[in-house]
């Protein structure tokens, strides 16, 4: 058996629906080939995934039947050529014509006999039982790349500012500092000079009208300079602030006009002031 096999045979597994002879068979190949056991522990994970998205409905009881049914008397027509069945007349069922008479005159060895129907039924059921295998370890792949797709799609498309916190937070040169706001709630602005970035990243902001913005500020000098206007979610938000951070700093927050200070100055006094020295 190679490593093909097994994976169709671990998407059965997984499905619980090998026949007894191919349980066999598989756990024999998985005690000779240990190195193949992650084709089981993704199907299963795959299979998880998969009942998390299934109704809990069940289907009637009459579905087997009433298919089966249907394909009893579904008219059954010859294969013949496409402009011929085009101008053929509609027929509720087809009627086999006659063999004809066998000649006595044909001295050509008779046909093999057909294979009973027990080995037809066997070979049939073996065929079926790899097809539905083979068709649910590619389900079991396709899952598991539309998984992996929307894990990269969502990694690939992260904000701003969450990129930049995690360039931070992995700098060697990382640091960070805590500050209370005004009325309650803490912010924290976190910094690394080799990033050349700053985040603050803040809990419990005031709630403010809808005309209103909250801006960052680098205090320096006894100056404020701009560093960009934010929304918070629920007194919540992760911000990255524009411009570079100098020694000495102090980053501070206040709420201003919509879209930020038109002045280019604070025009109330901080709600929150962070030091970085």
């Amino acid at each position: 058996m190679d490593e093909q096999e097994f994976a169709e045979l671990a998407a059965g597994a997984a499905l619980n629906a090998l026949s007894p002879a191919d349980r066999a068979t598989f756990d024999a190949a998985r005690r000779e080939h240990p190195e193949w056991e992650h084709w089981i522990d993704t199907d299963a994970a795959t299979v998880a995934a998969l009942a998390d998205t299934v109704s809990d409905g069940l289907p009637p009881l009459t579905l087997r039947s009433t298919l089966l049914s249907r394909v009893a008397t579904t008219p059954q027509l010859p294969a013949m050529d496409a402009a011929v069945a085009a101008t053929a007349e509609p027929v509720d069922r087809w009627t086999p014509a006659p063999a004809p008479a066998p000649d006595p005159s044909d001295d050509r060895p008779a046909a093999e006999p057909p294979p009973p129907t027990a080995v037809i039924q066997a070979v049939s059921r073996r065929r079926w039982t790899r097809g539905i295998l083979t068709l649910a370890a590619s389900m079991v792949l396709l899952v598991a790349l539309g998984l992996g797709a929307v894990q990269i799609n969502e990694y690939m498309n992260r904000p701003a500012e969450v990129v930049a916190l995690q360039q931070i937070e992995d700098a060697p040169d990382a640091q960070s500092a805590t500050a209370e706001v005004t009325d309650g709630g803490t912010a924290t602005a976190h910094w690394s000079q080799s990033v050349g970035k700053v985040v603050m990243v803040s809990q419990g902001l005031p709630q403010i009208a809808e005309d209103e913005s909250f801006e960052l500020w680098f205090v320096r000098d006894g100056a404020a300079v701009p560093a960009g206007v934010f929304e918070a979610t629920d007194g919540t938000t992760t911000a990255l602030l524009e411009g570079d951070l100098e020694p000495g700093d102090v980053i501070a927050v206040t709420v201003e006009p919509q879209g930020g200070s038109p002045t280019g100055e604070p025009s109330s006094d901080p709600i929150v002031e962070i030091p970085t020295a």
